[in-house]
This record gives C-alpha cells, structure tokens and sequence, in this order.
C-alpha cells in the first residue's frame, strides 16, 4: 500500500512538471487601482417665481428681474444685508460737500468674454438708462445726477451734460443735482449696472433674449434659458472675485404655482423657494421648517385714477376703510410675520433723528371705519353700493388669489359692491398695470435703497412706475424739493408731507409690511437675507 501511494505521488508529480512545461505560467494579476471618485457638481436650485419680463438692466422692475441681473452683473457698489459693499469700484472719494463723487474701478474686473470693465462702460450705459428712447421705467433713479432728469425729458438732448464722466478708464466721476446720503445704494441697483457697449450696439433689442449674447460682469453667466421653464448660470471666469463663488451650476426654475413648488422642495427638487403657500404656514412652521425674514416692503392695491369710478377719492378712501386688515393676516395669511399698514413707507426706515424709525415717527394715516366708507360711496352717487361695479386685477399665484377673494368678499359684504376678479400672467399682467388697463390692481413695493425716498418718488407724474395715471403738481414739487435739500431733517420732513398727501388722495390702498417667507435646505450655507429681497448667490455654498 506505501509503494502504491509513493508511485501515485510521484505520477502526480510528473504530471504537474508536464503540464508546467506545456503551459507558460501566468503572472498574478495585481487587483484593480482604485479610481480616485470624480468631484460632483454643486448645484443650486432656486425657484424665481415666474418668467423675468426683462433682464437688460436698464428695463427690469420686477424681483424675478432683478434677481437674474444681480447674479450676472455688478454696479459699482454691491448690496450685502443692509450694507453697500465695494463692488467694481474698489473705493471712493466724495468732495465739493457731497456734490461730486470719485469711483476708483478695480483693474481686473472683466466682462463674461474677458473684456476689461472700465468706466466708459458706466458712462455709456447711464445715458442709456436716461435716453428717453430706451423707455426705463426706473430712470428717475438716476435723477440725482446732474442733469439726468433733464436730459430724460428731453429738456436737454446732449448727453455729455448728463453728470458722469470717464476721468481714465478706471476713474469714474459722478456730479449730483444735490448731497445723497444713500447714493452708494443708488449705485448697488440693477439700473445703474453697466451693459457691454459693443454687444448692446450690435443688436440693441435682442442681446438680453439669449445666453450667447447676455454679456455681464457679475459673479455668474447665463448659459440656458428654457422660457417658462428655467435658467441655467454657471460662474463667470473672469470676474474679479471669482474665489468666492463656490457653486458649479446655479438653476433658476419659473414656477408661478407655490403648491407645485412646496412639491418641488420636499420631493428634492428646490433647494431653496421664493414663497411657500400661504395655507401650508401653519405646517412648516410647527416643522420648524419656514423661515421668516423681515423685509421692507408694502402689499398695497393700485387704482386707476383716470377713469370712473376709482377716479373719485371718495371712492377709493371708501374701498381702503372697509377691509380688515388684521382678520386677512390672521384668517388668509396665517399670522406669516405681517403687519397692518396705514401708511405706505414700511417700518425699517431711517428717520431724521440716529436711531429713529421714518413710521415710527410719521405714525398711521387712517384706520378701518366701516360707517365712514358708506358714507363716502353715498357722497359719491353710489348708496349701499347700488351701481358699482368694481373689477380686481391680479397676477396668477395662489396667494394673491386667496387675498383677492377676501378682499373682494369683505368689500361686497361691507359695502355691498358687485365684485368681479381677474388674474393674469405676469408679464400679462404687468402691461395691463403699465397702459391702465384695470380698476384696482394688486401690486408689491420692495425698497431698492434704504430711504423714504424709494417709496414716495415713485408716484410723480414722470414715474415710470406710476401705473396710477394720478398727477398731482404739489406731490411733484415736493419730491423735487426733497431731491434739492441737503439739510437731512428737513428733507425727511417734505418727505413726511409727501406721504401724507399720498395717503390723502388714496391713490394706491396699502394693506401690510409684507415679511418674506421661504424654504432652504439646511445644507444650503452661505445665504444673507436681503431686507430689499433680491437674494445674492455670490458667496452660497452647499454643505451636506
């Protein structure tokens, strides 16, 4: 049994010396490499609310407007909270007590093409705004400068009068009508944002239609815009700051309906909303998911002055004392940080004295009297509401459609007024405001800088804003005195006058301080509330 054994191994062994020598062996296969993993994309998904109407600085008005031109171009200052911080100007300099100022330009800020932005670009694109053929509705902010309004007019037609001049191609120098106090604000809005000469010269009506074109010197640069849908930005190369924008893709999606975009949120869509609607507070808030931030705006109602029968005062005094202002935040609103306005200038606003408050100190101009309003419709031919017919205009978000309906039913149970809502598209919407075409019109204010002014200029008869149709040459007159004064404490008080005539002629309803409230992703770091709620990316990042 051993021999057997022994001869069975060694045939084995032979066998295996064979079959080693009529194979070549295979070296061992050393295991794969592991693959470093490729860095993912940091996006950002912001729902601006609707379709911009435009994007070309010089003509936005609205804050979906406002919020793509923030992101893709940079005025001379910036916004950050509630500070104007270095923008492309790097410094600068006032002299003559306040009458003229000094911009030093940064060196090394480039357009999205890599062209230098110099101070020519400023100089073209501020006589732009001012031109009376490219119809900006905001040009009267740029009437502090000298002889801005003027050549707006038409008064005068050479725009080298018009205040601002290139000193060098990095000095910019601005000459005023009068001391602005807040005029590095003026120079952190979009209209005072420089445009890329060249481009806009090429084809002065579509540049801003199309990424190819949409040449800025912002932070970030179109690269789609799927209309009604979304827009895509990634960051602009050559901009100055570039080290601080920490996102690879920022997305914009236009989405009007804020059910579909709470959808959108909580099924990982959005990382950040514009609103939340408002039957869904109370929920978000228990979640400790809603964030509040106190902005300064007003929620008011527009009349048409122009035609009947909000052409008469007693009419309209009539429809702003017959709502209830605190059982619609409370029943409609959910109690989201709203409070009742009186007066149009929201809370927030620098008065005269350090550290007072403009509606503090101005205090309310009306309250709700429901007998006061009967009476006025009966002075004015319409008793117990017999024969009137009111038409309410708004833009198609739940929201205001659910305000609209309060509204429209307090008035009709109050004063026994026929009631007939209509809401439209935005940009639909926004003409009908423009050419008056609607009664009563709801409509929004968010401040552009941190003054009264912002809120009281934008009712003189030349407004672009003014979609009231109401001239009033005493309102004029002392907002144009307001401009001229330079005594701080006596300007606050024209604009105190100013108010108070405002509220006297009712020409618009105010109805609350509005408060802002939206969703983020607690991953989402970075983000600095605005009080004027144009949200800035610049510095967001994402951490999860």
């Amino acid at each position: 049994m051993k021999r057997l054994l022994v001869s069975i191994t060694v045939l084995l062994l032979v066998a295996s010396l064979i079959a080693g020598c009529s194979q070549p062996s295979k070296p061992a296969e050393k295991p794969a490499e592991k693959q470093p993993e490729q860095p993912k994309e940091v996006v950002l998904t912001y729902n601006d609310g609707t379709e911009p109407q435009y994007i070309d600085p010089a003509k936005a008005t609205g804050v979906p407007d406002n919020t793509v031109t923030t992101a893709v171009f940079e005025g001379l200052t910036r916004v950050k909270g509630t500070e104007a911080v270095p923008g492309v100007a790097e410094r600068w300099e006032t002299k003559n007590n306040g009458l003229t100022w000094v911009f030093y330009l940064r060196k090394n800020a480039k357009w999205s093409n890599g062209d230098p932005v110099t101070a020519k670009d400023f100089v073209f694109s501020w006589r732009r705004v001012l031109d009376p053929a490219t119809k900006s509705e905001y040009a009267y902010q740029l009437y502090y400068v000298k002889n801005a309004e003027k050549f707006n007019s038409g008064e005068i037609k050479d725009p080298s009068q018009v205040g601002v001049k290139a000193l060098d191609d990095y000095t910019l120098e601005v000459t005023l009508e009068s001391p602005c106090p807040y005029f590095t604000f003026i120079t952190a809005f979009p209209t005072s944002f420089p445009v890329h000469e060249k481009t806009v010269k090429a084809d002065p009506e579509g540049w801003a239609s199309k990424p190819e074109t949409y040449i800025g010197n912002g932070p970030f640069k179109m690269v789609k815009w799927e209309h009604k849908s979304k827009m895509e930005f990634v960051p602009n190369e050559y901009y100055w700051d570039r080290a601080q924008v920490k996102l690879d893709r920022l997305v914009f999606t236009l989405v009007e309906d804020e059910s579909t975009e709470l959808t959108m949120f909580e099924a990982n869509q959005l990382d950040m909303t514009l609103t939340v609607p408002t039957a869904e507070v109370p929920r978000l808030r228990q979640e400790g998911k809603l964030r509040t931030e106190p902005i300064l705006g007003t929620y008011y109602y527009s009349f048409n002055t122009t035609k009947k029968p909000t052409s008469d005062p007693r009419v309209r005094k009539a429809l702003a004392l017959a709502i209830d202002r605190n059982a619609l935040i409370k029943t409609v609103l959910k109690d989201a940080g709203q409070v009742p306005a009186y007066a149009f200038v929201p809370f927030g606003m620098p008065d005269a004295a350090a550290g007072s408050d403009f509606r503090k100190v101005g205090g309310d101009y009306f309250k709700e009297n429901i007998e006061e309003a009967k009476k006025l419709l009966k002075e004015a031919g319409y008793p117990d509401g017999k024969g009137l017919k009111v038409e309410l205009l708004y833009n198609n978000m739940e929201g205001h459609k659910l305000i609209a309906e309060a509204i429209a039913n307090m008035w009709k149970t109050n004063l026994g007024i026929e009631m007939t809502l209509r809401a439209e598209e935005w940009k639909v919407y926004l003409d009908s405001r423009s050419k008056l075409n609607y009664q009563v019109a709801r409509a929004g204010w968010i401040a552009d800088y941190m003054d009264a002014m912002n809120f009281l200029d934008m009712w003189t008869s030349a407004s672009g804003n003014n979609d009231t149709g109401w001239k009033n040459k005493k309102y004029d007159d002392l907002i144009a005195k307001a401009r001229k004064t330079a005594d701080n404490a006596e300007r606050i008080k024209i604009l105190h006058d100013a108010e108070k005539l405002l509220m006297d002629e009712m020409i618009i309803m105010p109805i609350y301080f509005y408060s802002q409230n939206r969703l983020i992703k607690d991953y989402v770091k970075g983000y600095v509330p605005s009080p004027l709620n144009i949200p800035d990316f610049k510095g967001v990042y994402i951490q999860k």
